[in-house]
């Protein structure tokens, strides 16, 4: 897969909480920033659907890790 199509790939709530191994409920609340000490998933709202930019993702990933995560 070429790095731009990669870059450009969305992701479902579903995919996402398997890449993230977690539950798509939790996937939830980090779109709604519920998650209390970190920043809100950014994510593509169509219609009810939500989805995540793989590099969005990628992204966010790396902030969280480097402000140390939830409590």
């Amino acid at each position: 897969m070429s790095e731009e199509k990669q870059n450009s790939e969305v992701l479902t709530m579903k995919e996402t909480a398997t890449i993230m191994r977690c539950s798509k409920a939790h996937v939830a609340n980090l779109l709604n920033g519920k998650v209390s000490g970190v920043l809100p998933l950014p994510c593509i709202r169509v219609g009810r659907r939500r989805l995540v930019r793989r590099r969005s993702l990628e992204i966010w990933q790396d902030a969280v890790e480097r402000a140390g995560g939830a409590d």
